[in-house]
Order: structure tokens, then C-alpha cells, then sequence
């Protein structure tokens, strides 16, 4: 195939499309360009390794600091490991593409896409997304697509499809929303405590756009003359799952109806009927059919165990409406919370427990100085005030595992949970510090990034961080079996595993902050995701009210070990002065009062230190330095030293200024020693200052009450 080239006209933008122009040896690749943000998007497939029982799919997102005129920091000068919002990237990539993948494939698929340039106005994310699909559609991949995706933004009132950078920063809501023929596939959204009709609206809007682009996918492959690849499945030996399926089902289905039984107990009860099944597979003959190699494989009979109890699981839900807890469809597991359990040196902590998960939220606070900088990818945003990170180890599960950093996973969890959080914190005139939580998953059956939401919050009341209102979540879960769907609310983990939908949702008791849902199946309807998010608010609040019980507000009081932040302002003329050359003042003034002293470039000054007088200390002697002098004025000061011709009074912190001998007393004074001596507190008036910045004080001309006024100011 040669070169083609394409626009499609969308929303009152052109995206363009090259075929056939770079990656000719890739399966499929397209440049989708919009603005002058353009990304390359390449989808390879290759065969089938032996063994594999699971699609090897690999989507990565690539971001080249050259699409944004910028040359990588470090020794090395190149592109390091992928940044967190990098990641994040890809993430959304992977989720609306994996689910419409046969789930028969096995062969290696990889997608690649790559930022190589990029503007001011049009994020690259989204237009990765439907690369993805174009490239996989022309790579003759078999896919259940096409899919696509956009972004929605609120200016004012008014949805806008694929807003801005500025737009989606002065808005209340930044979704994104993927689709396929059949409906709905992925939502991923932060919003400020938006209502859930507004949410629903703005899906419905999305996909009403994410139609558009997938007739224009189909339209594309028609011009080209190619068509979209629908292999039909590999005939299956259906002998071992029949062979299970008889000596299992009455089992499986007597223990799914044990609604008393824990995960552990429900777990080890499947196990031993899975050991019967393989001690009875191991009695027959070796010439009988269920002995043949491929049944040997203990993957596959791992897997269609897994399947038949699946099938057996959905089906109790959808038949008899209860699940395997013995809950309701729509009842959450019970939820208990508790704060301040770890000793004041962490600044806050709260412990969330839900049936059988268990998150621990630490909170730090920290000064403007511990704000992250992002400068390794290509967003406008260049700092982060408040950070989340979720950790998820293997005893978590009851497993053992190497440790080793976080994965995709983990980054995207905590990514959701901070982003539920950033509507409601104070802003950085209001509560100044830097903010750090860590939710530590303890324990996991379902739903830990909700867990940590709610861990968060109990976290961030208890150090005293001044939230606008508490934030809870929970997550939804769907079954669907032809016409029939069922949506369960709290799920645990064996239904996310054996379901069809993951769907987050987090918020207050005024509107949703953050939401993410994921599809296992080709699409959903707008019906039930609008189910799905009304049935949340419920959950939500539920837990929010659990919550509370255990702290209503957040705490007037900070721990004794936070650091204690004082601001001031001045004039960003003074900012040299207070810094000095190579930092000498400010590292003077750091070594004199153990203050740590950050300075922006409008002039805000934040000191820190967990003693407060010191931080006062430091701030008076900066407030001192900067401070604008007028002849007149009175103040109360220390002499710091004599010379023969006057002496040095330090008058404010940090600033000097000599009285001359002739300006010590009212009468003719033979030596200095005679009037003051080093150490004495004295009131001297500013008479003059000379061209050079100097000083010149004096003690003549000062009014009782001047004097009795500048001695009050200096003992405050």
C-alpha cells in the first residue's frame, strides 16, 4: 500500500491522517496530526509463543522532549524512565483497546505510540487512543472495532469536545470517553463535585463524537479497499470442560451458595474441588481422551475450572439475585474507620476497612520546597502541590512475591485517588504546604483505589489539612448474560475477576470528583452506565456517613511535628537581596535560625521549621532586610559595634545603620565609649540615606512617645 493521506473534519477541527508514510515495516502505522500536535501510532502482531493461555498484548506511550523544543536534563541528555503521566498514557490506551481483542487470540500484539510534536492546544492523548484503533484495523489485526475516542471539557455552561489545555484547566470537568460500535467502553474523568446528571450528559455528548470517528475509521478502510479482519475462533476440544463440568458444577454451585464462607475459606473449598477433579483426571486410563497432551497442561485445566465457576457465579446472579457474600445487588460490605493510629510523628493517618480490604492513608505535609517539579514530559503543568502514591505488596493477597516498584497498576490506582481528591483541598493562599499521602493496601478483595480514596480523606482531616468537604468512593460491577444485566454495587474481588465491568466512582455529598470505568465486554449502553452511576451515589454516601462517625472535621490542630509555615511578601526587587550572592544570606539566615526559607519569583516567601519561634525569627529578620526605610522614621536597636567616628545600631533584623558621634547626644561628645557601649539598646531615628544604600542614623529630634512606641514594636 502506498501513501494515502486523509482529513477528517470533527467538531470544527481537522485531524489528519498519513498512511503509508513512516513505519513501513511496521503491521499498521498512521500520523494522526491535529494543530501541530502529531502522534504516531503503529500496531505489529506476531505469532503465537508455545504456551502462552493469555492475549500478549503491549501498549506503550512514548513522549520525545523534541516535539516540544526541549532538550532532556541529567548527565545523559536523553529520555530516561517514562514519567508518571506517561504511564498514566498508555494506561488509557490499553483499557479501551484490550477488551475488543477476541479472547481466543494469543499471538503478540504491540502498539506504540509516539509524540513527536506537540502545541499549546491540543493534548495528544485521545488522538493516541483512535490511532490505536487505525493502526490495529490496518495492521489486519482481528478486532472488534473500530474504537475511538475524545475528550470532553465544561467552559462555562456548555460541553466542548476536546477542549484545551487552558480550557480543561479553568473547567469543572476532564473526561474522556471510548467507544466501539457497540457502546461505551472506557470512562475516565475528573470533575469539581459535579452533579450525576451533568456526568451522564457529558458521556452521552462524548460518545454522540466518538460515532463520528468510528464511521470515519470505516469509511477510511473502505477508501483503502481493506476490510476489518473477524477470524473466527479456533475450534476448542471441549472434552476436559466437559469432563469438569460433570464431576464439579453440583460442587462449585454447593459452595457459592455457602453465603457464611470467607474468601479464604470460599477459596480453599474451590481448590479441593479442583484436586478431586485432577486426581480423577490422573486415575484414567492413559489411552482415555482426557489423558491427551493438551489436557495434561495444568494451565488448562486451571483455566477452564476458573470458567466453569465463573459461569456458575454469573449465573446465580443473574437467576437468583444474590451473590456469593450473600449480599444484595445493591448492599455495601461493612465499613469501619479509625484515625490517628500511628504516633504524631506521621502528620495523619487513617485506616479504612470494607468487608475484607484494608487500606492504611498516611499523610505528610511538607513546605512549597517539596513540591514535585515535572519537567520529563510534555504537559504544561510544571508542579504538583499534592502527590498519591498507593502501594500494593503481595501479603496483601496472601502471597509472596519479589518487591519491586510500582507497576502500571499501582500508578494508575493512586493517580485515580489523587485525582479524586484535588477539587476539594484548599488552595495554596489557603494552606500553603506541600501534601503527600501514601495509602498502603494491607489487605485486598475489591476496590482498593476506592479504599484509598476514603484513607485519604480520614487521612488529611486528621493532620489538620483543611479539606472543602470529605470525598468517599466505592465501585460498581456488572453482569451481563445476553438481554439480562445485573449491577452490583461494592464489588469484591472474585466479582471483578468474573464480571464484566469495574466502575469507580468518588465524591462528595454534593457531586463526583473523579471516574473511571473499564469494560471486560465490546460496549455498553448509555441506560446502565447511567444506572451504574446513580446506584454509586448511594453507595457513596453510605460510606461517606461511616466515615464521619469516625471524624466529623478536620482537626484545628496540626501535629507537633509538622512543620509550622509562615508567608510573607516582598517586593520581587528584594528577592537578590534576601538571596545574596551565591545564597549566601539566605543560607546566613537558614544556619542562624534552622528556618527553611523558599522564595517564589512574585515575591512570596515561605518559612518553615517545627518550632514556630524560629520560623518567626527568620521571618522578622527577611521582613527586616526588605523592609522600605523613610527619613523619620523611630525605631528601638541594639549597638553592634563602636568605631571612632560613631556606632552601628542593628535597628531591624538583618539591617544596620551607623550614628554618627555628632548624632549621639545633644552637646559635643569626646569619645563614643562615652555615650554607648557595644550591646546597649538605644532609639535612634533614620536621618538620611546616602546614594549608596548607607544608613545614616541619629538619636536627636525623637519625641517621648515616638521612642516609647518604637521600644513596644521591638518587644512584640
Amino acid at each position: 500500500m502506498g501513501e494515502f493521506e486523509k482529513s477528517i473534519s470533527f467538531d470544527g477541527r481537522d485531524i489528519g491522517l498519513k498512511i503509508g508514510l513512516l513505519a513501513p515495516q511496521a503491521g499498521g502505522s498512521v500520523l494522526l496530526q491535529s494543530g501541530d500536535t502529531s502522534v504516531l501510532v503503529t500496531a505489529t502482531r506476531s505469532r503465537a509463543r508455545d504456551g502462552i493461555d493469555f492475549l500478549p498484548l503491549t501498549v506503550d506511550y512514548e513522549e520525545r522532549l523534541y516535539a516540544a523544543g526541549r532538550i532532556p536534563g541529567g548527565i545523559m541528555r536523553r529520555e530516561g524512565r517514562p514519567p508518571e503521566r506517561t504511564i498514566l498514557t498508555s494506561r488509557l490506551i490499553d483499557r479501551p483497546l484490550r477488551p475488543l481483542f477476541p479472547s481466543w487470540l494469543r499471538d503478540d500484539l504491540q502498539v506504540v505510540a509516539t509524540t513527536l510534536s506537540i502545541d499549546e492546544l491540543v493534548p495528544p492523548d485521545v488522538l493516541a487512543v483512535t490511532g490505536a484503533s487505525i493502526a490495529t484495523l490496518l495492521a489486519g489485526i482481528p478486532f472488534n472495532g473500530p474504537m475511538a475516542a475524545v475528550r470532553v471539557g465544561l467552559v462555562g455552561d456548555d460541553f466542548v469536545i476536546n477542549p484545551t489545555y487552558a480550557e480543561i484547566n479553568a473547567g469543572d470537568l476532564d473526561l474522556v470517553v471510548a467507544g466501539s460500535p457497540d457502546g461505551v467502553i472506557m470512562v475516565e474523568a475528573g470533575a469539581n463535585q459535579l452533579p450525576e446528571r451533568d456526568i451522564i450528559e457529558a458521556i452521552e455528548f462524548g460518545y454522540e463524537a466518538v460515532q463520528d470517528l468510528i464511521r470515519a475509521q470505516q469509511e477510511l478502510m473502505a477508501e483503502l479497499g481493506l476490510k476489518i479482519v473477524r477470524e473466527e475462533p479456533p475450534e476448542a476440544d471441549q472434552t476436559l470442560a466437559n469432563f469438569i463440568r460433570d464431576r464439579a458444577t453440583a460442587d462449585i454451585k454447593k459452595i457459592l451458595a455457602q453465603f457464611e464462607l470467607t474468601k479464604i475459606q470460599r477459596d480453599a473449598a474451590l481448590d479441593e474441588v479442583k484436586a478431586v477433579v485432577v486426581s480423577a483426571i490422573a486415575e484414567l486410563a492413559e489411552d482415555d481422551g482426557i489423558r491427551s497432551a493438551a489436557l495434561a497442561d495444568s494451565k488448562a485445566l486451571g483455566n477452564t475450572f476458573k470458567e466453569i465457576t465463573k459461569q456458575l457465579m454469573r449465573r446465580q446472579i443473574v437467576e437468583d439475585n444474590v451473590r456469593v457474600d450473600g449480599r444484595k445487588l445493591d448492599e455495601v460490605r461493612p465499613v469501619s474507620c479509625q484515625v490517628g493510629i500511628i504516633p504524631k510523628r506521621v502528620h495523619g493517618t487513617g485506616l479504612f476497612n470494607r468487608g475484607l480490604t484494608q487500606v492504611l492513608s498516611a499523610c505528610t505535609l511538607g513546605t512549597p520546597g517539596d513540591t514535585q517539579t515535572l519537567t520529563d514530559d510534555l504537559q504544561p503543568d510544571q508542579y504538583k502541590r499534592y502527590m498519591h502514591h498507593y502501594n500494593f505488596p503481595p501479603y496483601s493477597v496472601g502471597e509472596t512475591k519479589p518487591l519491586r516498584p510500582p507497576g502500571r497498576r499501582e500508578i494508575g490506582h493512586g493517580a485515580l485517588a489523587e485525582r479524586a481528591m484535588l477539587p476539594v483541598l484548599p488552595t495554596k493562599h489557603e494552606f500553603p504546604y506541600a501534601i503527600r499521602v501514601v495509602s498502603e493496601v494491607l489487605s485486598s478483595n475489591g476496590s482498593t483505589s476506592m479504599g484509598s480514596v476514603c484513607g485519604s480523606t480520614l487521612s488529611l482531616m486528621d493532620a489538620g489539612v483543611p479539606i472543602k468537604k470529605p470525598v468517599s468512593g466505592a465501585a460498581m460491577g456488572l453482569i451481563k448474560e445476553g438481554d439480562e444485566v445485573r449491577i452490583l454495587t461494592d464489588i469484591q474481588g472474585i466479582e471483578d475477576f468474573l464480571g464484566d465491568m469495574d466502575f469507580k466512582v468518588a465524591g462528595t455529598d454534593t457531586g463526583i470528583t473523579a471516574l473511571q470505568m473499564d469494560m471486560k465486554i465490546s460496549g455498553l449502553s448509555l441506560e446502565v452506565i447511567a444506572q451504574a452511576v446513580n446506584e454509586a451515589k448511594s453507595a457513596r454516601l453510605h460510606i461517606l456517613e461511616k466515615m464521619l462517625a469516625c471524624i466529623s472535621e478536620p482537626r484545628s490542630e496540626m501535629s507537633p511535628y509538622a512543620p509550622r509555615l509562615l508567608t510573607i511578601k516582598i517586593d520581587s526587587d528584594m528577592i537578590g537581596l534576601v538571596i545574596g550572592p551565591g545564597g549566601k544570606t539566605i543560607k546566613g539566615i537558614t544556619e542562624e535560625t534552622g528556618a527553611k526559607i523558599d522564595i517564589e519569583d512574585d515575591g512570596t516567601v515561605t518559612i518553615s521549621a517545627v518550632d514556630e519561634n524560629k520560623a518567626k525569627r527568620a521571618r522578622a529578620i527577611i521582613q527586616g532586610m526588605t523592609r522600605k526605610l523613610n527619613e523619620g522614621d523611630v525605631y528601638a536597636g541594639r549597638v553592634t559595634r563602636i568605631i571612632p567616628i560613631g556606632a552601628f545600631v542593628e535597628f531591624l533584623p538583618g539591617k544596620e545603620g551607623m550614628v554618627h558621634i555628632s548624632q549621639l547626644a545633644d552637646y559635643r561628645v569626646g569619645k563614643v565609649e562615652d555615650e554607648v557601649a557595644v550591646g546597649d539598646e538605644v532609639v535612634i531615628k533614620v536621618r538620611e540615606i546616602d546614594q549608596k544604600g548607607r544608613i545614616n542614623l541619629t538619636r536627636l529630634g525623637i519625641h517621648p512617645d515616638q521612642a516609647t512606641a518604637a521600644r513596644e514594636a521591638a518587644n512584640k
